[in-house]
């Protein structure tokens, strides 16, 4: 079969999603991805190895007990590369064994090889042996996502000077390391290693790191990181990167400084992989990142019957809301009317701490000129927070005055991008400061951040406004005295 209903280029999660909802729409649907097996970047470079990496280092490393045992505690005292690669390709096998499934048990053709554009309706494959198979497809969905940005004057050899690709592949552990990029990638990896007791200098352009997370969240963030040793060179540019020996690599800034460390991973952004599809024959162009121009409602091109989805569009670029973008894709390409996902998603950012958000910042609430009060709560003021020897950690929520409803949610500590769903469930819901106020959390939980939380704002707000059950109960009083008076208001 070479013709096909839909044919999705790129098996990553807004692939795989956008495949699988066109096969249960009893769609014909040809996968293609470029690499050996099924995943995409998110399964064999990005999200799925770097969580892992995190997870094997706090594991072995001891970092969760270090509260109670001290910082020099260690699980395993002589920690290697790889001991870190075991976890990993144990991970990955299983990750791929769950997506061939997924696409074999809805009937999802796919095959492996380079896709390239012939016109609207045709594309080629090329395999790994050269081969070239023509299809044809009444609809495209591009999900190809993105690679490592690599300027030509980075001189990356894959040993001392890296990539986020190659650092997943270390033959040794370096004793120090310079990250240069303190966006999501950037800052992951530089306190994952931090966390295994890598002397880690970062260095930013920027003034500061992520500034789209509140910056209360941050200033609490960047104070844990200097508070463990690591180094911040923010407002500092590049200017030359230099191996000079075998375990040396000097990175000179433009203010005239340098930095030196056994190993550099230069993490200053990733850039859309859509150099091959042949852009040009369908009448689309991408920007000098590699990012495609689409409809943010339907992820629709300029050329109707192809969508683009994913990493390929830009922000967020996250695996979550890649798939809702697959789907959504999918279910506009095929006139099926898409469920729209609620306002707000979660944000979750793998550091070491975790940071995750959702909803408006404090800054943007600000912006909106938003009368609003914060609740924060600290996690060693939970008993959850003790037993586990949390001495760092808090969440930050914002308030309404007018409405108390919940605008936003932001935490920084252990267990935060899972803390996070109870704070998207009540802003999705439009709840307010009462839900928390008057609702039970497990004892002993983190979750009782919550709780914390919302009674440090309600400290501070206005007391003439009742709460959301106060005013039922006035109500129903009311109705009660209503009623016993005959029906006669008085």
């Amino acid at each position: 079969m070479t013709h096909y209903d839909l044919i999705v280029v790129g098996s990553g999660p807004a692939g795989r999603r956008a495949a699988i909802q066109a096969a249960k729409f009893k769609k014909s649907v040809l996968v293609v991805e470029k690499g050996h097996r099924v995943g995409g970047v998110c399964v064999h470079t990005g999200t799925i190895p770097s969580k892992t990496l995190r997870e094997t280092v706090l594991n072995l490393s001891g970092w969760r007990e270090r509260g109670f045992y001290g910082r020099a505690y260690r699980v395993k005292q002589d920690i290697s590369a790889q001991d870190l690669n075991r976890r990993l390709s144990i991970t990955l096998d299983h990750e791929v064994e769950i997506l061939e499934h997924q696409l074999a048990r809805n009937k999802v053709v796919k095959i492996a090889g380079t896709a390239r554009f012939v016109d609207t309706n045709a594309i080629t494959v090329t395999g790994a042996a050269g081969e070239l198979q023509t299809y044809t497809a009444d609809r495209f969905i591009l999900a190809v996502g993105t690679e490592p940005y690599r300027p030509a004057d980075v001189p990356f050899d894959g040993e001392a000077i890296l990539d986020p690709d190659d650092i997943l592949n270390l033959s040794r552990l370096p004793r120090s390391l310079c990250v240069i990029g303190a966006g999501v990638i950037g800052i992951e990896y530089a306190t994952i290693f931090s966390a295994l007791d890598v002397k880690v200098t970062v260095i930013e352009p920027q003034t500061q790191i992520l500034p789209f997370v509140d910056h209360e969240l941050i200033d609490e963030f960047v104070h844990d990181m200097r508070d463990r040793g690591m180094l911040l060179r923010l407002g500092c540019k590049t200017k030359a990167i230099t191996r000079v020996a075998q375990d040396a690599v000097r990175v000179d800034l433009e203010d005239g400084r340098q930095v030196w460390a056994e190993m550099v991973l230069f993490a200053a952004g990733r850039q859309g992989a859509t150099a091959a599809l042949n852009l040009a024959s369908v009448g689309l162009s991408a920007d000098a990142r590699g990012r495609l121009k689409v409809d943010k409602e339907t992820f629709q091109t300029s050329a109707p019957n192809i969508y683009a989805v994913g990493d390929i569009i830009g922000f967020p670029s996250l695996a979550s809301t890649s798939m809702e973008q697959g789907r959504i894709a999918a279910c506009h390409a095929f006139g099926m009317e898409p469920q729209a996902p609620p306002e707000f998603f979660p944000y979750g950012i793998y550091s070491v701490p975790e940071i995750s958000t959702v909803g408006m910042t404090e800054e943007q609430v600000r912006e909106r000129k938003i009368p609003y009060e914060c609740g924060i709560a600290r996690f060693r003021e939970t008993s959850r927070g003790h037993i586990m020897g949390l001495s760092s950690g808090f969440m930050k929520m914002i308030f309404a005055l007018e409405t108390r409803r919940l605008l936003g949610v932001h935490i920084v500590g252990e267990g935060a991008t899972e803390l996070i769903h109870i704070g998207q469930a009540v802003v999705n819901l439009n709840g307010t400061l009462d839900y928390f106020v008057e609702n039970t959390f497990n004892y002993p939980t983190l979750a009782e951040a919550y709780k914390i939380a919302a009674l440090d704002a309600w400290n501070r707000m206005p007391r003439e406004q009742p709460s959301t059950r106060a005013i039922a109960d006035l109500s129903e009083a009311a109705e009660q005295v209503f009623a016993a008076r005959g029906g006669r208001r008085q």
